[in-house]
């Protein structure tokens, strides 16, 4: 399927690694001209030149921190007219509600809510004058299958989906959307971290771990970033325009809702 994507632009937060860079490969493959952004300059060349290969969009690395004004600026400048906004920033760690004090608070909020939403506010109006914007944000299952121990990330991706819903109705008219994508146990690096977790609280193996995690799942495998990649695309194709507001679970088959 052509998704109407050629010569389109984007800005992909966060695509070094994991779902981020996924979607930026997927998005650079169908034509469109991608800025990738990391913190750390040396990981983010190396992502734009791996990203580059078999792409037919360019691909152009911004390294900024998005939980700060001024790197956020700087990303805004490298795109002022981006077509496409994929939000992704890393999560906050699980722990224990007795123990987060104001300061875990105030960072998951500013980069799991605050950063996206400033993100979309630079963008939204741009959008909405060439009446074609798409906008995706990478929150997590948590948003609709809360766990204590994941509070933070559950909280501030959830007053982001929020937001995000009432937004949506206002930008619909203008050919501009807004979806959320939640992942829940795709084979990245945040998975490695969870399984290490694992290792340490309950003294067993990598291979252990990592069976543990696949054991949960319905499809009982993890899901390749590839899949998560390839269903960004799609959103944010021509074909997908009066697709918008929705909460998209990509888990296997793992949650167990209705909606």
């Amino acid at each position: 399927m052509d998704l109407g994507l050629t010569d389109r632009k984007a800005i992909v937060c966060a695509s070094s690694r994991g779902l981020g860079k996924a979607c930026a490969v997927a998005l650079a493959r169908e034509g469109v001209h991608v800025v990738v952004n990391g913190r750390s300059a040396e990981t983010l060349d190396r992502a734009a030149f791996e990203i580059s290969s078999g792409a037919k969009g360019s691909v152009t690395p911004v390294v900024a921190d998005l939980n700060t004004e001024e790197g956020r600026a700087k990303l805004l400048a490298a795109c002022p007219d981006a077509d496409i906004l994929v939000n992704n920033n890393d999560g906050p760690p699980p722990g224990n509600f007795a123990q987060w004090g104001e300061a875990e608070w105030r960072a998951a909020l500013d980069a799991n809510m605050l950063a996206p939403l400033f993100m979309i506010k630079g963008l939204m109006e741009g959008m909405k004058e060439r009446r074609f914007g798409r906008i995706v944000n990478i929150t997590s299952a948590m948003v609709k299958a809360p766990r204590a121990v994941m509070g933070l990330s559950t909280a501030a991706r959830s007053g982001l989906t929020a937001m995000c819903k009432g937004l949506s109705t206002d930008l619909a008219p203008f050919n501009v959307t807004i979806n959320n994508m939640l992942p829940e146990r795709f084979d990245t690096d945040r998975q490695k971290k969870m399984a290490e977790l694992a290792m340490a609280f309950k003294k067993i193996t990598m291979e252990e771990a990592r069976a543990e995690i696949e054991s949960s799942i319905a499809a009982k495998r993890m899901g390749d970033p590839s899949e998560f990649g390839d269903a960004c695309a799609f959103l944010c194709s021509a074909q997908a325009g009066f697709i918008t507001g929705q909460n998209l679970q990509l888990d296997g088959g793992t949650y167990p809702g209705l909606i």
